[in-house]
């Protein structure tokens, strides 16, 4: 399974096993969770084996059970922040689909004030992923058509369709998908543009950066380019 199959695989789990992540699969996605906070400059860490966090009645409420693994996003204040822990963390979470784990995001169902007390000192938190093996799959939810979250039509290339298609498939706070992605036409010679914008909503700054991520594989998986490679550039705000 490569992320382009790990972005159609992965559906939100919130019900788990309790079975123990083995000690290889952490390695890789301790590893991983180091590179990416180097590059993303804030701190993706994990919590394995302990349950407390996800033991209050808001998180039952919320349908979370048996949830004793799950990543920590946090980081300096800063401009961009938010955007950075759904960008980073959605990379980790399609690497733990590649290694048979399930996943969930989670804003505000867990003791956040349990977890702020074991992030680094002068990090604020983010956001948390529970994620484990799950009690099943998890299932399609509720999506918009592209249509209403791009302007993809004929005149557009086959990888922004396919690159809008995976965006709606990006997990969203609420299950909002407030966001819209516009193919702009470049001058010859130089690569299209694409604008994502985002409408206000809960957590809407992280879901831009997981949206982001998705667009950034599937527009280079349908252009057949290589891993730092895009067949366009982001229209920045």
């Amino acid at each position: 399974m490569d992320l382009i199959d790990a972005i159609y695989a992965r559906h939100s789990v919130r019900a788990y096993t309790g079975q123990t992540v083995g000690g290889a699969i952490r390695l890789q996605l301790e590893a991983l969770a180091q590179e990416l906070s180097r590059a993303g400059g804030l701190t993706l860490s994990f919590r394995w084996d302990e349950p407390r966090a996800f033991s209050s009645p808001l998180a039952h409420y919320g349908k979370f059970s048996q949830v004793t693994n799950y990543l920590v996003i946090s980081g300096r204040r800063r401009k961009g922040l938010e955007q950075d822990a759904g960008y980073y963390g959605e990379r980790i979470v399609l690497e733990a689909q590649r290694l048979g784990l399930n996943s969930c995001w989670v804003a505000t169902t867990a003791k956040r004030r349990l977890v702020r007390a074991s992030i680094p000192e002068g990090e604020s938190l983010v956001i948390l992923v529970a994620i484990g093996h799950g009690e099943n799959a998890g299932v399609v939810r509720r999506s918009k058509v592209a249509s209403q979250v791009s302007n993809v039509g004929a005149d557009t290339p086959p990888w922004f369709a396919r690159a809008v298609e995976a965006a709606l498939l990006a997990p969203t706070s609420i299950n909002q998908q407030k966001f819209h992605l516009a193919f702009c036409a470049g001058d010859p010679g130089e690569l299209p543009g694409v604008r994502l914008t985002r409408r206000f909503g809960p957590y809407s700054s992280v879901d831009e950066g997981i949206v982001r991520l998705h667009v950034e594989i599937a527009a280079r998986d349908a252009a057949g380019l290589g891993p730092h490679e895009l067949p366009f550039h982001w229209i920045e705000r």
